[in-house]
């Protein structure tokens, strides 16, 4: 399995201002592979220590953080001598040892000889919590599930990959109902590395269904487990309503959809924890399309999506069957999932992408997604289909005159005077198109 995101470690290694590295993301993205992937083949040695299950080494950082006693007690525990040019320390579930995060500052003051890369499942929720953290002091990566090139270069496809990338759009044409059908498995199966990686072996659906069912499992017990407890019947309820408020026609989120009368301060916190720990993301409407875009965030109206394609297509209970439809799939939950793949392959795509999307003050007219390249933002229509017709895109460029608007959809490339239309197989190649285009 390749990630993208060892090239990003790669370029991390060789900086020469080079800081402690911490990964964000949710349970079972992958963290802990990467890691030790980046270790076993970029260093001689790698010193992986993990604090939830290392009682030990937990209490490590109460006492002090002199350096030279935090290194002999790592080296006694794990048997490894450290050489600070070859070797990658590996602090994983680093929120489960206090001092562990602010120790990361002294490393990087006092020894930033040494190459450490530290992951927590629960990270975000530590560093919300962790009001002394040292700003400034680290580097940051955030880990999401596969994305759709990643998708198929686990199953065998690269070739498809490098296709897309050249932007031969007459060529990529001709293995349209390819892409389409890689397509309509990634919206089943989605990216948790886990859930990918039984498929590749057994290309069995059942197999599939069973183990996001697995995964689901364990974030609710997380919810249970480390979630203020006051607030975990709250977060159930909020994680549960998520399929039916995607599955609107204005999929707004509404807090009266979780239960009658329910109210933004009595889930925000419930809210504010499953995005922390990397299970949501929140989409924020924008007022207006200038620079920069975040300063223009409406935080009362937003949308959210889940981590991962493929777990929303189980908590739907998407059937098997509907992956025979050619277009069924595409249209599940009235275009739910394809809203949700093209905000997961934008997320994926640059670590610092900002995403909203825009509505007209009637209602009437509603950009799914609008995102901010360099000094551009840039409107995106999703279309599940290959239905052409963008009114709201319209209205939105006479409203405002972006110099390049964006409609996805199953049509294929073209480009015409103010429009855009980008395949949604051909999505992550949004950076590249602009680039090509003089925009």
């Amino acid at each position: 399995m390749k990630r993208t995101q060892l090239e990003f470690l790669k370029k991390w290694k060789a900086g020469k201002n080079r800081k402690p590295l911490l990964i964000r993301g949710a349970r079972q993205v992958g963290k802990t592979w990467l890691m030790k992937t980046f270790g076993r083949e970029e260093y001689d040695k790698c010193v992986y220590v993990n604090f939830e299950s290392s009682n030990r080494l937990k209490s490590l950082f109460e006492a002090d953080f002199n350096i030279q006693r935090i290194m002999l007690a790592i080296q006694i525990e794990t048997g490894i001598t450290v050489e600070a040019d070859n070797t990658l320390i590996i602090f994983d579930e680093i929120q489960e040892a206090p001092g562990a995060l602010t120790s990361l500052k002294y490393f990087y003051e006092n020894a930033p000889e040494y190459h450490i890369v530290s992951a927590g499942s629960l990270l975000g929720v530590a560093l919300a919590k962790h009001t002394s953290f040292p700003v400034g002091k680290v580097d940051f990566l955030n880990l999401y599930p596969l994305n759709f090139y990643e998708f198929m270069q686990a199953l065998g496809k690269e070739r498809f990959v490098e296709l897309l990338k050249t932007n031969d759009w007459e060529l990529i044409k001709s293995f349209k109902n390819e892409y389409i059908e890689l397509l309509k498995q990634y919206y089943y199966i989605g990216g948790m590395p886990e859930v990918v990686r039984r498929f590749a072996e057994n290309s069995d659906f059942a197999e599939v269904r069973e183990t996001q069912k697995s995964i689901l499992s364990a974030y609710e017990q997380d919810f249970s487990k480390h979630a203020p407890h006051e607030i975990v019947p709250r977060i159930r309820m909020l994680w549960n309503s998520i399929p039916a408020q995607l599955a609107k026609e204005n999929k707004k989120f509404i807090y009266g959809m979780i239960k009658q009368g329910a109210r933004a301060k009595d889930y925000e916190l419930a809210l504010s924890w499953l995005i922390d720990c990397g299970l949501l993301h929140k989409v924020n409407r924008a007022d207006k399309p200038a620079l920069p875009l975040k300063a223009y965030e409406d935080f009362s109206a937003f949308k959210l999506f889940l981590v991962d394609i493929g777990l929303l297509a189980a908590m739907g209970n998407l059937e098997v069957k509907t992956l025979l439809d050619r277009q069924g799939v595409f249209e599940e939950f009235k275009g739910a999932l394809t809203e949700q793949y093209v905000l997961q392959q934008l997320t994926t795509n640059t670590q610092d992408m900002e995403v909203n999307y825009w509505s007209a003050e009637n209602a009437r007219a509603e950009i799914d997604f609008l995102v901010q390249l360099g000094t551009k933002v840039i409107p995106i229509e999703v279309k599940a289909e290959e239905n052409l017709q963008s009114k709201s895109l319209r209205t939105f460029y006479q409203k405002y005159g972006p110099e390049i608007s964006l409609r996805t959809s199953m049509s294929d490339f073209r480009k015409e005077d103010w429009l855009v239309n980008l395949p949604l197989y051909a999505i992550n190649e949004l950076p590249k198109v602009l680039e090509v285009e003089g925009l």
